[in-house]
């Protein structure tokens, strides 16, 4: 049996090159997905312990017929600790020496999978979990879980920005060599397939700890990073500076007395979208088309100055205008607004899509009637074909046309993970129906 080593990981990783790493000052937000049962909220808990991020009473709060369930450091809810599964997402904290994270547990089974996009729609990483003795490891042709694929097809659509897999439970199976060495063939068969691009393929158990936080140097023959190394690794998602100024109201503070520079005039809140504001920029109000001058900007702790894409930000300008939650400020002929919008949908609802039905659209803080025009297709996770299709079933992923009631300022979900990205809301139910990226 050959050796799998360092050709498993990213170029980039294999050098350690500073120059490709990106910002390790900031936080890694990273979630854990995959299947039903693959380890994953217990290799949270070894994280956690084995970074000595979790206190002795915490660890004898997590006791379960004498031994130490490291999946109960994250699971709170009662009915996850009844049933042992995860079913809404949850974020824990932790930090070593190099990199501060946070880590978003998410959900495997079929009928959460709209938690795990809510996660993974914010996330900088993925660790997807594989669950080695789940599959048929001594084959060399060994097909994949349909929730492994689906879920890795849903973080690539959502533009995560770093995908990393844990094959989990190798110190389970009789030759833990060669079930790393299919498994890692089938997972590169079926990303590259997929177009998705993996940052790196790390043997692990989350039980027992082996090559987690430490690494185990020749375990399955390998001998790269330990999985935590790798995430200490990675990048932050790039703000998106390098579009036009886009910035959805959230709250509009009226004639506040707080802010002496404000000079009595409203505040528009919100967080930066795309692009930069500073003083002086002009704007124009979407959907109304009024255009202004920016007089001041705010930052969280309301000193005035300029704000980058993906902070909180206050907004005064320089004459009144009527500008209520919902509405967009954006710089000039940035983006034209468009009623009829292409997408791919991940599909979540129970009940299956079809066209005509109307939902509403909920995009940055604005609500809109949509209507579906048409279904173009829907792919098949197995084959990754697209095959024509009159409806969308839960948990599939498809294109669909929409029509709205009124026109969005967006942008394709490839350029703007923020301006690209709705979700389609049940108008009787009000359940989310759909995670929407435009194409």
């Amino acid at each position: 049996m050959s050796a799998v080593n360092l050709e498993t990981l990213d170029p980039a990783l294999r050098r350690g090159d500073d120059a490709h790493r990106g910002d390790h000052a900031a936080a890694l937000r990273f979630i854990t997905c995959g299947s039903v049962d693959d380890g994953k909220s217990t290799l949270i808990g070894r994280l956690l312990v084995d970074s000595k991020s979790v206190l002795q009473d915490q660890l004898a709060g997590v006791q379960r017929l004498g031994q130490t369930d490291l999946a109960l450091l994250t699971d709170g809810l009662s009915a996850e600790r009844e049933q042992g599964i995860t079913i809404d997402v949850a974020y824990r904290y932790f930090a070593t020496p190099n990199r501060k994270f946070i880590i978003g547990d998410t959900p495997g089974h079929e009928q959460y999978t709209r938690n795990m996009i809510t996660a993974a729609s914010s996330a900088d990483a993925a660790v997807v979990l594989v669950d080695a003795t789940k599959l048929k490891w001594r084959s060399a042709q060994l097909e994949l879980l349909p929730q492994t694929r689906r879920h890795s097809l849903l973080v690539n659509l959502l533009r995560v920005p770093s995908i990393v897999f844990a094959i989990n439970k190798l110190d389970a199976v009789e030759d833990p060599e060669a079930a790393f060495e299919n498994i890692s063939a089938a997972l590169w068969r079926f990303t590259a397939a997929a177009d998705i691009a993996v940052r790196a393929i790390v043997p692990i158990s989350a039980l027992k700890g082996q090559n987690v936080v430490e690494a185990s140097p020749g375990w399955c023959g390998y001998h790269g990073p330990s999985l935590l190394k790798v995430l200490e690794g990675l990048d932050v998602a790039e703000a998106e500076g390098h579009e036009a100024f886009t910035f959805p109201v959230q709250w509009v503070e009226k004639h506040s007395s707080s802010s002496d520079t404000a000079q009595g005039r409203r505040i528009f809140w919100g967080r930066v979208a795309t692009g930069n504001v500073e003083p002086g920029q002009e704007i124009q109000v979407m959907p109304g088309g009024q255009t202004a001058i920016v007089a001041q900007v705010l930052d969280h702790a309301r000193r005035p100055g300029s704000v980058t894409p993906g902070h909180s930000a206050g907004i005064v300008l320089d004459r009144e205008l009527d500008v209520s939650r919902g509405d967009w400020l954006l710089a000039p002929g940035a983006i034209e607004p468009a009623r009829e919008i292409s997408a791919t949908v991940a599909w979540l609802d129970d009940e299956p899509l079809v066209a005509g039905r109307v939902y509403w659209a909920l995009h940055g803080h604005r609500w809109v009637k949509a209507r579906v025009k048409a279904i173009v297709h829907k792919l098949d996770i197995h084959t990754l074909a697209e095959a024509p299709a009159d409806h969308l079933e839960p948990n599939s992923i498809g294109h669909v046309d929409l029509s709205l009631q009124e026109a969005i300022a967006t942008l394709p979900y490839a350029r703007s993970r923020v301006l690209g990205s709705l979700v389609l809301v049940d108008t009787a139910s009000h359940k989310t129906a759909a995670a929407v990226l435009v194409r």
